[in-house]
């Protein structure tokens, strides 16, 4: 039954990530039928964005009341009807209307299923979790593109995409009875995973603010810029390609797919990893990963290599996400780990919301070819906060305990 259920949390996830990836993908094809600008796009990713944030700031109250079955079935819900809302949107006004139940279903059945993952089922799930958001993000780009080609019918495509999700809405509506029930079923150990962690982390700390634990911020800036490198790549990928390297739309659809299909591959792969390579190990590497990808996009080779670049892009960001979410209650401890966990799932909205349109903004005064030494930039911005916060963490270890005795007096 516990196994079932996963499979379960594991669909909703995959329409997480299903609507996550279409407007970059589609907006090619949108913008000249709606008369927009190109970073009108960023406006609407924005929108999107921000009602992600508000919902999940909100979702620990809104989870409390409701549970988290009820959660996820509603944010299901309010998703399939904003996407259906989409095909019909006549003008962008409509679309900027249509974005906010977007947002505010996607932030709360993000944060409802990691948080039910993390206290109900073992460590390595949650890069699975994460690897499943990828098959939808994936499949996203794949199916819009079937539609664009030779129709250029976008609005086709987000009509599948948004069919997919009321077919999952009903599944979740079925199965709402099963969450209590396996809930209690399937409490995993991990208590006892963190308690092996980093013992040290966890003394001393009942007194201290989080954000005045010594490190907080630099991991903050991790996350700020780790969304900032994912969101931008997604959005404006398919920009790039069309404009830069001449691809046709639906080509470039396909190829932003396998950028997505990267992240999943690398998460799946991230999973078993896991067992054998620590967080902080994992989390370099897929920085000088990304690094290299983005690379490969700004150096003047041919166009091949713009899709090694997209992969490797990819696959450098897969372990990086969830290995710092695990990695967090052995950072800072499990006194303030659900609230610093806030905090780092705040700042990455953050960077969701205000990076990618930033650069949409910089793109149109400019030139979008500015797209992969962005990408450079956010990751140089993550892999530097979080080697500052490793050698602060290695040179001593100790230092969270001596920060909450001074906060404390």
């Amino acid at each position: 039954m516990a196994t079932f259920f996963l499979i379960l949390i594991y669909l909703a996830f995959i329409s997480l990530g299903l609507p996550d990836s279409l407007l970059g993908v589609a907006w090619p094809a949108m913008q000249p039928e709606l008369g927009a600008r190109l970073d009108t796009a960023g406006l609407l990713f924005m929108v999107i964005a921000g009602g992600t944030i508000i919902s999940s700031l909100a979702s620990g109250i809104v989870i409390g009341k409701l549970g988290t079955g009820k959660v996820t079935f509603i944010s299901v819900l309010m998703t399939a009807a904003a996407l259906l809302g989409f095909s019909y949107a006549p003008t962008l006004i409509w679309l900027v209307i249509f974005a906010i139940p977007l947002g505010l279903g996607a932030g709360s059945v993000d944060a409802a299923l990691n948080n039910y993952v993390a206290t109900h089922y073992k460590a390595h799930h949650m890069s699975w979790l994460h690897c499943f958001w990828g098959v939808g993000a994936t499949l996203g780009p794949i199916i819009m593109a079937q539609f664009i080609t030779g129709q250029n019918a976008w609005r086709s495509g987000y009509f599948a995409i948004a069919g997919i999700q009321f077919a999952l809405v009903i599944i979740l509506f079925f199965s709402l009875p099963l969450w209590n029930k396996v809930g209690n079923q399937s409490k995993n150990d991990l208590n006892e995973e963190l308690d092996n962690s980093n013992a040290n982390a966890e003394e001393n700390t009942k007194n201290t603010k989080p954000l005045k634990i010594r490190g907080v911020k630099l991991a903050l800036i991790a996350f700020l810029f780790y969304c900032g490198a994912e969101s931008t790549m997604g959005l404006w990928g398919s920009s790039f390609l069309v404009n830069v390297k001449d691809l046709p739309v639906e080509t470039a659809a396909r190829w932003v797919s396998l950028y997505y299909g990267g992240i999943t591959v690398g998460r799946l792969i991230t999973g078993f990893i896991t067992l054998k390579v620590n967080n902080k190990t994992l989390i370099r590497a897929g920085q000088v990963i990304a690094l290299v990808g983005a690379l490969c996009l700004i150096l003047p080779l041919a166009s091949g290599f713009s899709l090694v670049g997209f992969i490797l892009v990819g696959l450098g960001l897969a372990p990086i996400f969830p290995s710092m979410l695990h990695e967090t209650p052995a950072r800072f401890g499990k006194e303030h780990s659900q609230t610093i966990m806030g905090y780092q799932m705040a700042v990455a909205y953050t960077g969701a919301t205000f990076l990618p349109p930033l650069f949409g903004f910089i793109a149109s005064q400019f030139t979008i070819k500015l797209l992969p030494l962005f990408i450079v930039i956010y990751a140089l911005a993550m892999l530097l906060g979080s080697e500052k916060l490793n050698n602060l963490l290695r040179k001593d270890p100790l230092s969270i305990k001596k920060t909450a005795k001074s906060t404390a007096s």
